[in-house]
């Protein structure tokens, strides 16, 4: 989900560009002034302003290890049938220019578990990526499956294929035939206790997640996705925040929600006390009831469960209506 709102812009140096598959060019990017860059958690995503005589603004997945401050690296599938983020940064981007960058944000947090399972799908193996560098690193048990049509269609393959990735990856080829996909559904028939899910890719991958998951009874708080497509983060559509009103039910008092603020930070910035924990609508603790007005759900939690209208997280939702009233 693309962050409109630059206030707090990073202008980062193009050091490098590495074709990782077909169609797929990776990008790393360090500071301009040479310095350390803000520090990111895995599943985290950049904002990134394409230049151009329009200005685009897309959101990227990091892929690389959070312990590094040295440097991004972002990979960008190019997409013909797309909007243009993707071809703009395969024909315009060159190693040595600047881009304007957001601070990194995550709305895909890799949540405390005792094992991982890492379902990729295509270009969604960006954040997983990142992923399976820090569970490496830090010796915890992970297996990664990673489904594309073919193998020169794999992005990272080559890293993936070797230690230390390689005994904790595989690989599915379907060469574009549904019938030969990932048999999603043995997969998932069984769960190690502790065990969490997170899924990132296509929407036929997803959905297949999703119902397997469901099927086999896996807790959904356990189970986490996120949209992806080759024009980056976010169900592939870039939605600009606009401001609305938020109404306090027990006190009447109403509150305005600007550009860029989370309702969880407006309504304690004005001294309510709202219980939160991960901030990026993955945990769930901060779910609040609607009493009217329609949300628009940004968050993860809810996939598996929809929450409708009557509840929100309002660490990341925001409205479709000019108002809601909160249940607070």
């Amino acid at each position: 989900m693309v962050n409109t709102v630059m206030n707090e812009a990073l202008r980062v140096r193009v050091a490098r560009i590495a074709r990782e598959a077909e169609d797929i060019l990776s990008y790393e990017l360090v500071a301009e002034d040479g310095g350390a860059l803000a520090a990111f958690e895995a599943g985290a995503h950049l904002d990134v302003r394409i230049p151009g005589r329009e200005s685009t603004l897309r959101s990227y997945s990091l892929c690389n290890d959070p312990e590094e401050t040295h440097r991004y690296v972002i990979a960008v599938q190019r997409d013909a049938k797309g909007r243009g983020g993707s071809r703009a940064m395969h024909e315009r981007v060159h190693e040595g220019d600047v881009l304007v960058v957001s601070p990194p944000r995550n709305d895909f947090p890799l949540l405390f578990a005792r094992g991982y399972v890492l379902v990729a799908g295509g270009i969604g193996v960006t954040p997983l990526l990142s992923m399976a560098r820090q569970l490496q690193r830090t010796g915890t048990p992970y297996t990664m499956y990673y489904c594309a049509r073919a193998p020169e269609r794999a992005a990272f393959r080559e890293l993936l294929s070797t230690p230390p990735f390689a005994e904790h990856v595989r690989f599915h080829f379907d060469g574009g035939d549904p019938d030969k996909g990932l048999d999603v559904s043995g997969l998932l028939s069984t769960r190690a206790p502790g065990t969490r899910l997170y899924c990132c890719g296509p929407a036929g991958l997803m959905k297949a997640v999703r119902d397997a998951s469901a099927r086999h009874r896996w807790p959904w708080e356990k189970v986490h996705f996120e949209s992806f497509g080759a024009e980056g983060v976010g169900a592939l559509a870039a939605k600009e925040d606009t401001d609305f009103e938020v109404t306090i039910r027990s006190t009447g008092q109403v509150l305005s929600v600007p550009k860029g603020q989370s309702v969880l930070n407006v309504l304690r910035r004005n001294g309510l006390r709202v219980t939160s924990d991960c901030e990026a609508g993955s945990c769930g603790t901060c779910v609040t009831r609607v009493c009217e007005g329609e949300p628009e759900h940004r968050d993860t939690f809810f996939q598996q469960e929809p929450a409708g209208n009557q509840r929100m997280l309002i660490c990341v939702s925001r409205a479709r209506s000019k108002r809601l009233v909160l249940d607070l």
